[in-house]
């Protein structure tokens, strides 16, 4: 199935975590790169949990759930999420509970006027909607689809997953996440500097996260060397598909800076086109 063309759904791992409390605010508001005090009930919003130098501990959504009480979701490890966010409780009336949720991806053009139900309804950068709750529902005619198909679906869209695309290692410019994950008028937060000070300079990153297509079936792994037409090695496949609809694989890599989009590479021995992620 083409979730270019067509609505489908697919249940998907989420890490779930409530943060509640008299100061759940102002924890998340320093701790998040997202204007936490901004949301309104039910809205939600992509943000990043930065360590002190400015690299990624997490890559999140928040939703406000009422004054004092907030959802976290991540597709990352919610064991490193709750010991991330437990180093920075000192003295601050927050309590961190784990919920046993499940999630159902829905994705393709109309999305918007499917009835789902679900404790939070919420948008991803991908086009389309994440229903989480203990028991999400989505109309028995939305057809499933498999979940290399929406793997797929994130990778064409250029979406980083934790784990994959993004680790302990990353810094958001070259994730291409900074656009709809950081705000830069709310105040202080932890690793704001490296943040604003890539952003003053223009972006910069020493390599940038890129989307690649390969005309073949490619069984990639993750780890496998992108390298230019001269044959030097630029950059490393992070994560890949099998995109049926297209009759191609689809990866994301992250690439040098210095090498031009679009630009022809191999990958591991492949030939592949390399390009800009859609923002």
């Amino acid at each position: 199935m083409d979730l270019s063309t067509a609505v489908g759904a697919c249940p998907t791992e989420r890490s779930v975590l409530a943060v509640a409390g008299p100061d759940a605010e102002d924890f998340l508001q320093g701790q998040l790169s997202q204007d936490v005090a901004a949301l309104a009930e039910g809205q939600s919003a992509w943000s990043l949990i930065l360590q002190p130098q400015g690299r990624i501990d997490a890559f999140v959504r928040v939703t406000r759930r009422g004054a004092d009480r907030f959802v976290l979701d991540t597709d990352g490890p919610l064991e490193q999420l709750v010991a991330r966010l437990k180093r920075f409780m000192l003295r601050t009336d927050v309590t961190l509970e784990p919920l046993d949720w499940q999630c159902i991806a829905v994705r393709g053009p109309g999305v918007e006027d499917v009835a789902v139900s679900g404790e939070i309804v919420a948008p991803v950068p991908t086009g389309g909607v994440d229903v989480l709750g203990p028991d999400p529902e989505v109309p028995d005619e939305v057809p499933l689809v498999d979940p290399e198909a929406l793997e797929a679906h994130r990778i064409r869209a250029g979406l980083p997953r934790m784990g994959a695309d993004i680790d302990d290692r990353t810094i958001p410019a070259e994730a291409e996440v900074v656009a709809f994950t950081v705000s830069f008028t709310k105040g202080c937060f932890t690793g704001q500097e490296l943040v604003a000070r890539m952003d003053s300079r223009g972006g910069n990153a020493p390599r940038y996260l890129r989307l690649l297509a390969l005309a073949d079936r490619v069984g990639l792994a993750g780890g496998e060397p992108i390298c230019d037409a001269g044959g030097a090695e630029v950059g490393t496949v992070t994560s890949a598909a099998w995109d049926a609809a297209a009759g191609v694989t689809v990866a994301l890599g992250y690439i040098k800076r210095s090498v031009e989009m679009p630009a022809e590479v191999t990958v591991a021995g492949w030939a592949a086109q390399a390009s800009a992620v859609p923002r």
